[in-house]
């Protein structure tokens, strides 16, 4: 899932370097922290959080595929 988020986000900031995803494992929960530049962020966020919302929905459609539950922490 780690890749899955970071081919996502690298196809949407202008600096693609910089992006970084931490993965923490607990159970059947996974925490994502997704790290990008400053002059990336509202790109990653979008509009009224929109852009956000988007990858937080395909990364929960696959996690289902392998019955677990994810979180995508943007920081």
């Amino acid at each position: 899932m780690k890749q899955i988020l970071l081919d996502i986000t690298k196809a949407i900031v202008e600096d693609p370097e910089s992006v970084s995803v931490s993965e923490k494992v607990s159970g059947d929960t996974v925490v994502l922290e997704l790290s990008v530049a400053k002059q990336d962020m509202g790109r990653v966020i979008g509009k009224e959080g929109k852009i956000a919302k988007s990858i937080r929905t395909v990364m929960r459609a696959a996690a289902a595929k392998e019955n677990k539950r994810v979180i995508v922490d943007i920081i």
